[in-house]
């Protein structure tokens, strides 16, 4: 039997949906290799000031493999002395180091470089106690790897600086992204996607308080590795959602979202709480940037959330030209399954390397 002939139309269409295809695992690939090279943790500087001109200094830097640190220095105004050499050690997959240094007058007014920040691309916090109880905080980036040490500390700039790091956070977080994502895809209705989305919320937080506290601890690799088998399985259901054949028996996911939003939420808190413990804050200080944190990673989640609900409104009116197109509505079916096998690629991707990563934990 002859196959029906195609027409030119119907060929262009054919080759272009396969291109299509093709790109997007092109940009899948490199995607997922330079999210692996984003070093979303940052670096910790504390200077305690122990006397008029003298300061006790704690840095840690991220660990960048076995025995593998980022290459990134402290340099401090050219007045400052060393007291003592520097103790280092690899702890927890970060380098801390520890020493004390006597500058002439105080700090005040003078400038604290990072030298080799503009090469990478993490944070530096700082925090700097002053004899009286007052301190100063601020957030160093490869665009701005200096500062100046003010004679008065201000409240706003410790606002903003955990503020920025909890929205900085989540959105360079992309495997809790893409877990929200998938809950976006898989749950239909506005009143179930609001308490799925609260439940998550609630979760996170729950854990992320109790983790940042000090009350658990998790080692990170395996936290890690659950989070992406999370977001596999969300997008292994959103396929399934997509099935006729499994329509007359929804699975847990599709009848209960909230229930495995909230159990998996719980995991996602601990690697939220990562972002903030990782950084070495002090005990005495942890409460405030917990709170600041909390409500920047909330700002940034929902303000992912606007941003899908908007692409998803533009995409609908993408469809609805496509459909009077000469597309083929086997086309249109690869389109609507492409977003969960390209989370489900990228997280099976990451999964696989964060095993692998377990060794020596």
């Amino acid at each position: 039997m002859k196959r029906p002939m195609q027409t030119a139309a119907h060929m262009r269409v054919n080759i272009g949906a396969r291109w299509v295809v093709c790109f997007c695992c092109v940009i899948f690939l490199f995607y997922a290799s330079t999210l692996l090279a984003h070093e979303v943790r940052p670096a910790y500087l504390e200077m305690r000031q122990t006397a008029n001109d003298t300061y006790d200094v704690l840095w840690k830097v991220p660990g960048a493999g076995d025995d593998l640190r980022l290459a990134i220095y402290v340099e401090l105004p050219s007045k400052c002395a060393k007291l003592s050499a520097p103790r280092g050690v690899f702890a927890a997959g970060a380098y801390t180091e520890r020493w004390s240094v006597k500058c002439g007058g105080g700090l005040a007014g003078g400038e604290i470089h990072i030298i080799g920040l503009t090469a990478t691309m993490t944070d530096v916090l700082v925090r700097l106690e002053r004899l009286e109880g007052t301190t100063q905080i601020a957030r160093l980036q490869p665009s701005n790897p200096s500062l100046i040490v003010e004679a008065a500390p201000s409240r706003l700039e410790v606002v903003r600086t955990y503020l920025l790091l909890g929205v900085e956070h989540i959105l360079s977080g992309v495997d809790h992204l893409l877990f929200i994502l998938g809950l976006l895809l898989l749950v239909r209705g506005v009143g179930r996607l609001v308490k799925t989305v609260s439940a998550f919320t609630i979760a996170h937080s729950v854990t992320l308080s109790l983790a940042a506290l000090g009350f658990v601890h998790v080692p990170p690799p395996p936290v890690e590795a659950v989070i992406a088998l999370s977001i596999v399985f969300v997008a292994c259901e959103v396929l399934r959602s997509y099935d006729a054949s499994a329509a007359a028996k929804p699975s847990l996911a599709e009848r209960q979202p909230w229930l495995v939003a909230f159990s998996f939420g719980l995991l996602h808190g601990l690697g939220f709480a990562s972002g903030l413990s990782e950084a070495g804050l002090p005990p005495d200080h942890i409460p405030l940037a917990l709170a600041l944190f909390s409500v920047g990673v909330e700002i940034g989640h929902f303000g992912f959330i606007a941003a899908v609900f908007t692409s998803i409104a533009l995409g609908r009116r993408a469809i609805r030209r496509l459909r009077s197109s000469p597309l083929r509505p086997q086309h249109l079916a690869v389109l609507r399954v492409l977003p969960a096998y390209t989370i489900g690629g990228v997280a099976m991707f990451w999964l696989i390397e964060r095993i692998v990563a377990f060794r020596g934990v």
